[in-house]
């Protein structure tokens, strides 16, 4: 056994940040974790932002606490690292202070710069088709949502012209917290590709000048392209007294939760898929080459693996809709404590079992409900959807409610539906690409063995899930500090050190009737889409 070396990743979620100290050997170990929230600031038509001063207050107070509670000297850390939501766009001045606060990924605001941008005259997938066409040579993607980020920097342009003179970079999440460490301004591939502006036949100097001229972008805005392992920068000293950490720290590139969560789940050899299922959710399948679906809005990302893509499909809102269902159905509306006392209390078989969590609660009421949730079909369209329709006027619905019905068979249609989405996206990538019969389960969601077992009968795959799957993001960010330090030759063997902890495999008699309700799901869109549109359109 080798000597361990301790490193710190940072997992830079939607509504919060998880700091965890590892300890890397012959695997991977968690020390010590802490989590700390902040602000998602969601304003008239479609706004979503957040305030990165946010951020690193919520960095800064989760690191002290995992160095008081690891009690590894900061001296020992051997690097840092991060692995952060993508999509966001943080501009910055010359010393590297946000101008604004960071649009999410989230944003819909752009419509009017998407539409005079590239959605006009003949098109396919929402895009004009000769720019559509070049984006994919070039690219191999195209900026045809309104979530990405080509548009948000156009509206801010056009909104907010005097904010946008003090532009001097264009940055992702954790690229503005790589800045702030260390006062470099970088970009990883994975990000540089999810701006859309990343030329995928240059590699690592990648930026595209035809694209950028094609969209509209300056690109002296754009920041230097490095690996997500490569060493970028040393930590400064205010910023390393402000973390209780040592001064010329190492810190690293990292990458984006679309790359590096496949990574953490050890799905990063060719044709592995894996889901991921926290406030978004989505189907990953590792590939060699550029595939791009552009009518269901699935792409091959640049992943942190070099020559290596993420074949992406994404849900907006996955266990996010779990929560929703727990705040505005289980908690707020009926009560859940049935018999008024503050223990969560639910009788199983001939015992009763006395629950701390609230959501261990809840998957123990909805394990009682036989699959199909009583023929009740939830859609998880809460913030619009992306694949494999692009649409962000979709909304969340109960259909089929009778009076059977009651908040136990809600809450499972809830989780069903969101497995009922993440088939689809399995059942469209598999129309270009193979995914694998065995998948990797990874995110909050991966937490309840009962949302494991729905999502193996739905799906009708054999499903793995690893340790601490909801730190699994900070995994694949230790792994980027495993090759810049030289302790592994390469990503692909993060797959040795995450080994199987569960695995699920699916039921033949749930599946026929998971079968009959998925048929239903996917009509529903059809059939409301314009109801959709009436309601939400000018929302």
């Amino acid at each position: 056994m080798v000597n361990p070396v301790y490193v710190l990743a940072y997992d830079i979620g939607t509504t919060g940040v998880k700091t965890c100290l590892f300890s890397i050997a012959d695997t991977i170990e968690l020390l010590a974790s802490a989590s700390e929230g902040y602000n998602l600031y969601v304003l008239p038509g479609g706004g979503a932002e957040q305030d990165p001063d946010e951020w690193w207050a919520a960095m800064v107070k989760s690191t002290r606490t995992v160095m008081k509670k690891s009690k590894v000297n900061k001296k020992e850390i051997a690097g840092i690292s991060f692995c952060s939501q993508m999509q966001g766009l943080v501009l910055v001045d010359k010393e590297g202070n946000a101008v604004r606060r960071a649009m999410s990924y989230m944003d819909q605001r752009a419509r009017e710069e998407l539409k005079k941008g590239i959605a006009y005259g003949p098109q396919i997938a929402g895009a004009y088709i000769p720019k559509l066409l070049k984006a994919l040579q070039v690219t191999g993607a195209v900026a045809c949502s309104v979530k990405d980020p080509v548009w948000k920097y156009k509206w801010v342009e056009a909104n907010e012209p005097e904010v946008f003179a003090k532009v001097h970079k264009w940055l992702d999440v954790k690229e503005y917290l790589i800045c702030r460490m260390t006062g470099e301004f970088v970009m990883t591939p994975d990000s540089a590709f999810g701006a859309l502006l990343y030329d995928i036949r240059k590699g690592k100097e990648g930026w595209s000048s035809e694209m950028c001229k094609l969209y509209g972008v300056q690109e002296k805005h754009l920041a230097k392209i490095v690996r997500s392992t490569d060493r970028v920068g040393k930590l400064r000293k205010q910023q390393a007294e402000e973390l209780g950490l040592e001064e010329g720290t190492a810190v690293f590139g990292g990458g984006g939760d679309a790359s590096l969560i496949g990574v953490g789940a050890g799905a990063v050899d060719l044709g592995d898929t894996h889901i991921y299922s926290g406030t978004s959710g989505w189907v990953s399948t590792v590939v060699d080459k550029s595939v791009v679906d552009a009518n269901a809005m699935i792409a091959a990302i640049v992943g942190a693996r070099e020559g290596y893509f993420n074949y992406f499909a994404e849900l907006e809102t996955a266990a996010k809709c779990v929560e929703w269902v727990k705040d505005h159905l289980a908690l707020d509306e009926i009560d859940i404590y049935l018999d008024k006392s503050h223990d969560l209390k639910h009788h199983r078989e001939d015992r009763e079992v006395v629950y701390t969590n609230l959501y261990d609660y809840m998957m123990a009421v909805v394990d009682t409900v036989p699959a199909g949730a009583g023929g009740v079909v939830f859609t998880p369209w809460l913030h619009g959807n992306r694949c494999p329709f692009e649409d962000p006027n979709a909304r969340g619905m109960f259909f089929n409610i009778s009076l059977e019905t009651g908040k136990s068979e809600m809450i499972r249609a809830v989780v069903e539906g969101v497995c009922y989405h993440l088939r689809w996206m399995l059942e469209t990538q598999e129309k270009k690409i193979k995914t694998s019969s065995v998948v990797r389960f990874v995110g909050g969601g991966a937490l309840s063995d009962i949302t494991c077992q729905i999502l193996a009968d739905c799906t009708g795959k054999t499903v793995e899930t690893v340790a601490s799957p909801q730190n699994i993001g900070a995994v694949g960010a230790a792994a980027t500090i495993a090759v810049g330090t030289g302790l592994i030759s390469d990503l692909g063997e993060a797959k040795k050190l995450i080994p199987a902890a569960k695995t699920f495999y699916p039921s033949p008699a749930n599946k026929a009737v998971y079968d009959r309700n998925f048929t239903v799901y996917k009509n529903l869109y059809k059939a409301n889409k314009e109801n959709f549109a009436l309601l939400n359109a000018d929302a």
